[in-house]
């Protein structure tokens, strides 16, 4: 059982290494695993996706690929420990994996018959490869056991014990030590044609022509931005593009070619609206400092991020194609078919976009080049729709975002939070600063308060104002004494609404809560 588990953990991986080199070849094939991947966060529960965001962060695609990977190996190990005497059962069950796998990545709407065959070809050729290593490896091991070679040739069925199976001990172990030699020789060639699938598929990139757009300076372009304060530890004003968090459904990032792209405005509408990259890139464009939230960070969590956006106001846009009053929802739509719909209401005059810069950059890829949309004050599973393909004009009535249907509130204005960023874990005595950030895209801060143990709430002091929509910077010195501390915060608005204090979880609308942090003071 042991050799039979390992024949299984070999033949999988050295699948998936097939699978791999066979989509490093051709643009248009994928991964099995990533095409896998996309289709089983397509069915993700709620539950799940923030169990799984909770756990990992922005990592949880990462943490995806490695525990996809452990349960295919996992059950192919079991089907060949199970399956050991019979090589035509194990054929059988790859084969029974090939289709299940190709059914699964074949479960999306609008899949024509070329993308049919891209799609299936490298999950084949994985399937293919699992069962001829496992079933050969199945005959070597079966001829080195300790009743030698197998009576039927045919199905590898054990009968009676072989004439040979008094051989030396010496042979059988020189027997074994080859099979396992063997074993290993395949498995490090199944990793390796793993990496060198990846290294082929990275040369199907946009990077040349992405490198090549020259951004079109703002009509409208925004003051500098202020000086971060003199306080360590405090979130900077603007995100650095690196550290802008990513949070989204697409479990490999979209490579597009601009040249190919198209945006078009359509539904309930009077005049349909197709532009290309350029003529859209032509277009009058505005700065907005804006902060993103996603739904599902918690209190105090990092799945926030404040950017400088560059793009053509929506409201525009909209307003050329003329939006018919029976119209309640903007839904976007990705160019992977992710969807995301908010009221029409929302474009009360606010500075939503169709991003085409990020900090003074065209779009990184994994930010949603060539274009998304950004909405102040809404939450990203409703608004923040990347690697933008469609806008359009229709109703709630008649069509759901991606994650409505799932379980998360129609709509999603981000909720008054504020955080504490420093100090954490260990400090000395002595003056020391508390400091945060406080966020109501939208509606803006108008103050953040700290509370240390049970003494009075103290109003701190604000940073640099990059306007309602952006978040603000907080801090208040803190003479430190010797012991434990508990420090808490909490936001109040423009409008004086104050931060609520009962926790909550993040489905189905967002968190609330005040962030509190307890510190170690020593001597």
């Amino acid at each position: 059982r042991g050799r039979g588990a390992l024949i299984g953990t070999v033949a999988a991986i050295a699948g998936l290494g097939a699978g791999e080199l066979a989509a490093g070849l051709v643009d248009s094939w994928p991964s099995p695993v990533e095409a896998v991947g996309d289709r089983f966060i397509d069915a993700t529960p709620a539950w799940l996706k923030d169990l799984a965001i909770g756990w990992f962060g922005t990592g949880h695609r990462r943490a995806l690929t490695v525990a996809m990977i452990l349960v295919v190996t996992a059950v192919a190990a079991g089907v060949t420990a199970w399956a050991r005497h019979r090589p035509r059962t194990m054929a059988l069950a790859g084969g029974i994996a090939a289709v299940a796998a190709s059914v699964v990545v074949l479960s999306t709407p609008d899949v024509d018959a070329t993308v049919t065959i891209d799609v299936v070809i490298p999950v084949m050729v994985a399937a293919a490869v699992a069962v001829i290593v496992a079933t050969r490896l199945a005959r070597v091991a079966l001829a080195t056991g300790p009743l030698g070679p197998a009576t039927d040739p045919v199905d590898g069925a054990i009968g009676r014990p072989s004439p040979d199976a008094t051989r030396q001990p010496d042979a059988t172990t020189r027997s074994r030590r080859a099979f396992l030699v063997t074993t290993g020789a395949i498995l490090a060639a199944g990793a390796a044609t793993a990496g060198l699938g990846r290294m082929l598929g990275g040369r199907f990139s946009n990077a040349a022509q992405r490198a090549a757009v020259v951004l079109a300076p703002p009509w409208r372009p925004r003051p500098p931005v202020p000086p971060d304060p003199a306080v360590a530890g405090i979130s900077p004003l603007i995100t650095p593009t690196g550290e802008f968090f990513r949070i989204d459904t697409a479990f490999t990032v979209p490579r597009i070619d601009p040249g190919d792209w198209r945006l078009r405005i359509h539904g309930l509408v009077e005049r349909e609206i197709l532009m290309t990259y350029d003529e859209l890139m032509a277009r009058e464009q505005i700065e907005a400092d804006i902060t993103l939230a996603c739904v599902s960070n918690e209190v105090g969590g990092d799945l926030v991020g404040t950017a400088r956006w560059q793009g053509v106001r929506l409201d525009t846009l909209l307003a050329e194609a003329g939006v018919d009053p029976r119209a309640d929802q903007v839904l976007g739509r990705s160019t992977d078919g992710f969807t995301a719909g908010f009221p029409v209401a929302v474009l009360d005059g606010r500075d939503a976009i169709v991003a085409l810069a990020m900090n003074g950059e065209v779009l990184p890829n994994r930010h949603g080049f060539p274009a998304r949309l950004v909405v102040p004050g809404l939450y990203g599973y409703v608004s923040a729709t990347k690697w933008l393909a469609e806008i359009e004009l229709t109703r709630f009535d008649l069509v759901e975002g991606y994650w409505i249907g799932r379980g998360w509130s129609r709509e999603g204005p981000v909720k008054l939070q504020s955080r504490i960023d420093v100090p954490r874990g260990t400090v000395p005595t002595g003056p020391t600063a508390i400091a945060g950030i406080a966020w109501a895209p939208a509606t803006g801060i108008a103050a953040v308060e700290v509370q240390i143990d049970d003494g009075p709430w103290r109003t701190a002091t604000l940073g640099g104002d990059l306007g309602v929509d952006a978040w603000r910077q907080w801090w208040i010195p803190w003479d430190a004494t010797s012991g434990r501390h508990r420090i808490r915060c909490r936001a109040v608005d423009t409008s004086g609404a104050v931060q609520i204090e009962q926790r909550t979880p993040v489905a189905p609308d967002g968190a609330t809560g005040w962030h509190t942090r307890t510190v170690t003071v020593a001597t």
